[in-house]
């Protein structure tokens, strides 16, 4: 005998109806298929550019630049952000505390090509600015007929 389960359709997320979908038992080859997937972080970013930069804007309110690593390789920018406070308080009692540590990530692959040796980042009042000077390179080149 056929069981045959029916999903209700009011209002139904495109997440949970997948994961009702495979948990059916016409689907139990596929249980324990991990699909890999892509993350690229956290952290929530602008990406701009100029004539002659590439320019990300990140926040970062709460840290230092001691927290922040920014690292720029074959075009792929990466900023990880891990920020911890290790100081106790004898006079209170914490019912939740969770300003006091938290880290960020995200990796951008940067439009165009870019200098990874010439890149500058500045922390100002929370918010990380990353320029990635363009390369000569991205500029069309006339040819010559002959």
């Amino acid at each position: 005998m056929t069981l045959i389960r029916r999903i209700p359709v009011e209002n139904p997320s495109l997440g949970r109806f997948v994961s009702q979908l495979l948990n059916d038992p016409f689907f139990g080859e596929f249980k324990g298929v991990s699909v890999p997937e892509v993350d690229e972080g956290t952290l929530a970013v602008d990406v701009s550019e100029d004539e002659k930069s590439v320019i990300v804007r990140a926040s970062l309110p709460g840290f230092s630049k001691e927290d922040v690593e920014v690292e720029v390789h074959d075009g792929v920018l990466s900023i990880k952000a891990e920020h911890t406070e290790e100081r106790e308080v004898k006079n209170e009692k914490f019912y939740r505390r969770e300003r006091r540590w938290g880290s960020l990530s995200r990796r951008i692959a940067l439009p165009g090509t870019v200098l990874d040796t010439e890149t500058r980042a500045e922390l100002k009042d929370g918010v990380l600015s990353v320029r990635v000077p363009k390369s000569q390179k991205e500029q069309p080149k006339k040819i010559n007929i002959s």
